[in-house]
């Protein structure tokens, strides 16, 4: 199975989940992650297309989803939604601000309705809120996985349990996509 996570990160923090959503991918047995960083990578269409599973992945700006993830939705257009390549296909999101809330919902909602609009099938977290900031899904999404950075250095931001319900949400889609396909 092939997990494809496709991200936005403007300093490295969103990165970080993204890597940590592709170490859950990789718990469950027979599953790989691909990171593809839109605005850096080549991005192969083909490939999206050849993949079991798509997780998007943006930092919130201004309460929305980057440039980068925006421009790389509407590429898709004439090249996955035309012919519905990602028809069937599970998908999920996670997103990443400097503040707490920082209308981080709304960036999960638009990677959703994205998402819908091309056929997929969207899994959010099946968590409930963490208590405390130790705790996963401390900020209490069932959207989709977020974390909150501070404006330091992302060896020190997000958290470890905003990082971890990343890796759980990744983890979550894969045995999603394996109790989908059938045995061979």
């Amino acid at each position: 199975m092939l997990v494809s996570i496709v991200y936005d990160s403007g300093y490295g923090h969103t990165k970080k989940q993204a890597e940590a959503a592709a170490k859950g991918v990789e718990r469950v047995t027979g599953a790989q992650a691909r990171l593809i960083a839109v605005g850096t990578d080549e991005i192969s269409w083909d490939a999206l297309a050849e993949s079991d599973t798509l997780i998007f992945g943006s930092a919130t700006y201004n309460g929305t989803v980057s440039a980068r993830l925006k421009q790389f939705m509407e590429d898709a257009t004439r090249t996955a939604w035309t012919p519905m390549a990602w028809r069937n296909k599970v998908a999920a999101g996670f997103t990443n601000s400097g503040a707490q809330n920082g209308d981080k919902l709304n960036s999960l909602i638009t990677m959703a309705l994205f998402a819908a609009q091309h056929g997929m099938l969207w899994v959010g977290l099946d968590l409930f809120p963490g208590r405390g900031p130790n705790e996963l899904n401390r900020l209490g999404s069932w959207l989709g996985a977020m974390a909150q950075s501070d404006d330091v250095s992302p060896d020190i931001s997000p958290i470890t349990s905003d990082l971890e319900t990343a890796a759980y949400l990744g983890q979550r889609v894969a045995e999603q996509v394996s109790r989908l396909t059938p045995a061979a």
